[in-house]
This record gives structure tokens, C-alpha cells and sequence, in this order.
């Protein structure tokens, strides 16, 4: 799994990629949130296009990063989720927790919109 990190904005693009399946990574995940809180980034998209698969490890990462932003009246967007990933987002409702983009631009515009 690997993080590339973009600004675009007052929002931080996280494009992650591979495989969401616990361990080093999911902690990598949670740990790059905290430090772009801790210097005033609150505001973060994570484009999932790369993502092959993520388990119960994976969407523990993703909803620990979206309390961490919660916590600090930050948001919290995901963009360009592959079908597999979709699927899995509908089964475990997490598309009722998240709000899911089809492209990291719109995403852009719907943080930029909200609490500029």
C-alpha cells in the first residue's frame, strides 16, 4: 500500500493504493490523518482508484480518519471507488457514513462549497 499526498486547495488529496488489509499499513493511514490535522488540515479526500481490496482493517482505517477529522470539525471525502470497493461500501453501509465522489473533483467542490 502507498500514500501520495496532493494539495489542491485548502483540501488535502490522499491517493492511496494496493491493498487496505490491516496491519502497517491501516496504521499508516490513521497516522498521515493525524499529522495533517495536527498543521491545520482539516479538510482531506481520499482517492481509492488504486485501492484493489480492503477488509474490516481497510474501513476500520477509513472511519478511524473520519472521526479524527469529526473531532476537529474537519470533512472527510472519498473518490473514484472501483466496483469491488463500491460493493463493499453498500454492503457494510458505509455509503451512509461516507460521502463518495465520483471524481476527486467533485469532491473538491463539495468541500470547497462547505465551510470555506
Amino acid at each position: 500500500m502507498a500514500i501520495k499526498e496532493f494539495r489542491k486547495g485548502h483540501c488535502v488529496v490522499l491517493e492511496l493504493s494496493g491493498k487496505l488489509m490491516g496491519g502497517e499499513e491501516t496504521t499508516e493511514i490513521k497516522d498521515h490523518v493525524k499529522g495533517l490535522i495536527d498543521i491545520g488540515v482539516t479538510k482531506i479526500i481520499f482517492n481509492l482508484h488504486e485501492v484493489k481490496w480492503m477488509n474490516s482493517s481497510g474501513i476500520g482505517a477509513l472511519t478511524g480518519s473520519l472521526n479524527l477529522l469529526n473531532e476537529v470539525g474537519g470533512k472527510l471525502a472519498v473518490a473514484n471507488i472501483t466496483d469491488k470497493i463500491e460493493s463493499l461500501f453498500v454492503i457494510t453501509q458505509l455509503s451512509k457514513i461516507f460521502s463518495v465522489y465520483n471524481s476527486v473533483e467533485e469532491a473538491l467542490d463539495s468541500l470547497q462549497e462547505k465551510n470555506h
